[in-house]
């Protein structure tokens, strides 16, 4: 615990009050600055998190070969699946990185809401960063951070929704539907669901650090699928 207090906790709550302490900048603001200043810094992870997602669906077919080859031998299956990440540079881990590293980012914000930002909590600044007089929950001038708030909610979970559709693979029509896909499938609906109910009972910050979040994912699947559709229309016209 004291390790995540001095690596995570104290700088983010450092760089919350900080930021609240700069002109035109109430709590929400200075939330959704820290926000964007962490997507910003994870960005490079991100967006190489995004591709090899995109790579690992583009093997399934010779990892589905592999798999009914090797049946019968878990272990050489294993070893010929991890051969062909290696062979196609592709790293099945790669997309849980920036997970790790925001989940203890969230969790430092919702402790920072809920033990309050009271004056006792004032003794975790560092010299440098000064106490204000007062600190105003509100976000907008009416919105109370430290309560749920459903329209967050809400707005988290159809981001979230948006978020998958746009990383589910189409299938073809003739294309029978794996176990996999049908998992993936009932994710689109599941996630968004879920996220919806537990920001319901969460304080309503932490749905501005989830929509930012979803919103910053968006942008960088849209960057990708362009990069993607650029390079293919290149290499058409190469063809021709």
């Amino acid at each position: 615990m004291e390790i995540f207090y001095k690596i995570i906790y104290q700088p983010i709550f450092n760089l919350l009050i900080f930021l609240y302490n700069l002109p035109f900048v109430d709590l929400g603001v200075a939330v959704i600055l820290i926000t964007l200043l962490i997507k910003g810094v994870l960005y490079p992870l991100g967006i190489k998190a995004a591709k090899s997602q995109k790579e690992m669906e583009l093997i399934q077919p010779e990892i589905k070969k592999i798999q009914e080859k090797y049946k019968d031998n878990k272990e050489e299956q294993a070893k010929k699946i991890m051969e062909l990440y290696k062979e196609k540079g592709v790293n099945p881990f790669a997309g849980m990185v920036p997970l790790f590293i925001q989940l203890p980012i969230l969790i430092s914000l919702f402790q920072i809401f809920n033990r309050g930002l009271e004056n006792e909590e004032m003794q975790h600044l560092y010299a440098f960063v000064s106490k204000p007089d007062i600190i105003s929950y509100n976000f907008m001038g009416f919105i109370d951070l430290s309560s749920p708030n459903v329209i967050f909610a809400i707005l988290a979970g159809a981001g979230q929704y948006a978020q998958m559709r746009m990383t589910i693979t189409k299938k073809n029509k003739n294309e029978k539907q794996d176990t996999a896909k049908a998992i993936q499938s009932q994710m689109v609906y599941f996630l968004p669901g879920f996220t919806f109910i537990i920001l319901l009972n969460l304080p309503a910050v932490v749905g501005v650090y989830w929509i930012i979040t979803v919103a910053f994912s968006i942008f960088q699947q849209y960057i990708i699928k362009k990069d993607k559709d650029e390079s293919k229309d290149g290499k058409d016209k190469k063809d021709n």
